[in-house]
């Protein structure tokens, strides 16, 4: 007897609209409690196996199965539930729908890293991106509305990719089953396509940075944890080694870099820098190792755990004052002393503080690329980077920089408890990643040891220097009023013009469509003949009509 922990968490979401106040709130917590629990009750192996051509109905002859449970789905599952506690202790106050969607998001999820076969796995993966959906609308403003629909159009786009690819790959092996991929062509290609659509790599990102700081503040940190994460074992499953991934991990890191250093938006800013450090991840798969691999692995783990921390603390700036750029913030040390300490708990883990969590894992990503010096150089570089903005920029801008400019406090006790459940964990693995630890999760058997004496100085080193660049160029850092184009203006651009000539071409549907009717009208009043009412869908149809004889003059 196995129950499937996201099938579960999906059951509980649904259940909560039929509850209310204290019994909804404990409902809401348990969720994830309940999967973490089978979780730890949970063998390898497989389970929920369905061979349909037992069935009265076929479906292809294909056996599916629910989940595969192995050394490479686990530590993603446990991160998941892991962080979803603390997420749903942060957003005890939110509203009911969102609630909802968040936990659909989240079992959703777990189906993904369980899935072993591509119906599976394809049925979780747009359920995701569905419930995800919701969880940008539920904050309820024109911005996240719109940002939704953004959203919406690149996951549409990604999963026409995958089933397509999807599709291709069964016609040409056969098989159903989600693995490491052979390079088959064009199949191949298109899943992996898809998969990098979720994983946000450039130029396939700008949903990202665009639509999760429209969320709400408790929305927001959702979003962080299960997309481009179950991404990244995508990846991992099936298409360890390859090549192309290396280079686009690398140059994602640095790309994300950049971007969050120009923002002037704290969610903005942190948002970019998901695209980097998720490019950490891409690399390591790309390189191919198993050391590679399970830097990978571990720095989605633990990356989880501190960026959800790190949107927490910038949500619970906008909880109390309702502002979220630099230019408009400062100085709130004063009033959010604890806050403060905890966000930056997340930006030392993050920017790989030795003791913190970000060191025992993303240098071992780093130290497995020492072979390839460009992929390295660029992971390096990366790190200068996000001590800068991630660790200095953003609390500088938000609680000093400047005399206080808006009254503020700290937010709710439930706000601070998840921030400071997330917090102890990142303190707690970074001192003791150990082999009954995280590293015990990974994939392959670690042969890595992150505090070596040379590894801590060189990372130190590393912050310290950019530590004093930031302080010397701190004025020059504090945020700008501007607008920083990145790559969605190209598709915004050729949306807009599509969507003029379509609107070109329904006035002249309509043009034709009063043509039609009135040479009726008047061929009524002549002939005497009684014509019953003419359709105005006509014109569209004697339009299309027109250009298709155009069509077939010039290929003639």
């Amino acid at each position: 007897m196995w129950v499937h922990p996201g099938i579960m968490a999906i059951a509980g979401a649904l259940t909560l609209l039929l509850l209310r106040g204290r019994v909804e709130k404990i409902v809401f917590v348990a969720i994830p409690s309940f999967s973490l629990s089978v979780l730890l009750l949970t063998s390898y192996g497989y389970f929920g196996q369905i061979p349909f051509e037992d069935l009265s109905f076929k479906f292809l002859n294909f056996t599916l199965t629910l989940a595969r449970v192995d050394k490479l789905a686990m530590p993603f599952a446990y991160v998941f539930s892991i962080v979803a506690i603390a997420m749903n202790i942060y957003a005890l106050n939110s509203e009911k729908y969102e609630k909802v969607a968040a936990m659909i998001y989240f079992g959703s999820a777990l189906g993904v890293v369980f899935a072993k076969d591509f119906f599976t796995f394809y049925v979780f993966w747009e359920m995701m991106a569905i419930a995800s959906l919701f969880v940008i609308w539920s904050r309820g403003t024109k911005n996240s509305l719109e940002a939704g629909l953004r959203y919406a159009l690149w996951h549409l786009t990604g999963g026409a990719f995958l089933i397509a690819g999807m599709a291709l790959y069964i016609n040409q092996t056969g098989s159903i089953e989600f693995r490491l991929f052979e390079n088959s062509g064009l199949s191949y290609y298109l899943i992996l396509l898809g998969v990098m659509v979720n994983a946000a790599v450039p130029p396939l990102h700008a949903w990202l940075p665009d639509a999760y700081p429209e969320a709400s503040v408790t929305g927001a940190v959702y979003l962080t944890a299960f997309t481009t994460k179950s991404a990244v074992y995508a990846l991992a499953r099936g298409f360890p080694g390859e090549e192309l991934l290396m280079y686009l991990g690398a140059i994602m890191a640095m790309y994300g870099v950049i971007f969050a250093v120009l923002e002037n938006d704290g969610r903005r800013l942190l948002s970019y820098h998901i695209v980097s450090q998720v490019g950490y991840m891409v690399a390591g798969v790309g390189i191919g190792t198993a050391l590679a691999i399970n830097g990978a692995v571990s720095h989605a783990f633990t990356h989880i755990l501190y960026k959800a921390l790190l949107f927490m603390g910038m949500g619970a700036v906008i909880e109390v004052t309702g502002r979220s750029k630099f230019t408009e913030l400062g100085g709130l040390y004063r009033y959010m002393p604890v806050a403060f300490y905890l966000y930056m708990v997340g930006a030392f883990s993050i920017s790989a503080f030795p003791l913190f969590s970000g060191f025992v894992s993303k240098n071992m990503t780093v130290y497995a690329s020492h072979e390839i010096f460009v992929v390295w150089l660029l992971l390096e570089a990366s790190s200068i980077g996000t001590f800068l903005h991630t660790g200095l920029k953003l609390p500088w801008n938000v609680w000093f920089a400047r005399d206080p400019i808006i009254e503020a406090r700290e937010p709710p006790k439930n706000m601070l408890a998840g921030m400071a459940i997330l917090a102890g964990l990142n303190i707690f693995l970074g001192i003791y990643p150990g082999y009954e630890m995280l590293y015990s999760l990974l994939p392959y058997e670690v042969n890595y040891e992150p505090y070596e004496f040379g590894k801590v100085i060189a990372m130190s080193q590393l912050l310290i220097f950019t530590f004093f660049a930031f302080w010397i160029l701190r004025d020059k850092l504090r945020g700008e009023e501007k607008i920083v184009l990145d790559t969605d203006w190209l598709p915004r651009i050729l949306g807009n013009y599509l969507f003029y000539w379509i609107c070109r071409f329904s006035e002249l549907s309509k043009n034709m469509d009063r043509e039609v009717l009135s040479f009726a009208a008047g061929f009524k009043k002549i002939s005497g003949i009684r014509i019953k009412e003419i359709s105005a869908g006509y014109g569209l149809v004697i339009t299309v009509a027109i250009f298709a004889f155009y069509l077939f003059l010039f290929l003639i």
